[in-house]
């Protein structure tokens, strides 16, 4: 019996709805990550991409556990001197909830090609509507 190997146009897709209302980012970030890369799926290949499209709802109603919500800083940098910039949990929050959860996922991902192409199809809203109800996509519950 061969090893069996999932081919790129073989695998069907799935779209999955998570409702981030009341949720822990980092757990949620894992769960997803989880989806994207297709790890839940019995015909999961490591350097093929088997994972679903995930839409995250409700991104402005994610919680954070302790202080992380005043101590954690995201940086980034311009590329010129004097260039870095941070901003705390709660100011990314107020300004882009959304790039919070997308940025937790993506970090969680493999960082080549395949990881990029994975992120892609994380699709995060900051309300409870999104523009994928065409898709039909299936509502999975998270552990709170």
């Amino acid at each position: 019996m061969s090893t069996y190997y999932a081919k790129k146009g073989e695998v069907p897709r799935e779209w999955v709805l998570i409702d981030a209302t009341d949720q822990v980012l980092g757990r949620v970030a894992s769960e997803v990550a989880q989806i994207l890369k297709g790890k839940r799926k019995p015909q999961y290949t490591p350097h093929i991409d088997t994972g679903d499209f995930v839409v995250i709802v409700n991104a402005e109603k994610i919680k954070v556990t302790g202080a992380k919500a005043t101590d954690k800083v995201y940086y980034r940098h311009s590329g010129y001197p004097g260039g870095l910039k941070s901003e705390t949990f709660t100011e990314a929050m107020a300004k882009h909830p959304e790039r919070v959860i997308e940025r937790a996922v993506k970090g969680m991902l493999p960082k080549n090609t395949l990881g990029r192409a994975m992120g892609k199809k994380l699709k995060v809203y900051v309300g409870p509507d999104h523009p994928h109800k065409a898709q039909n996509p299936r509502e999975i519950k998270l552990e709170a």
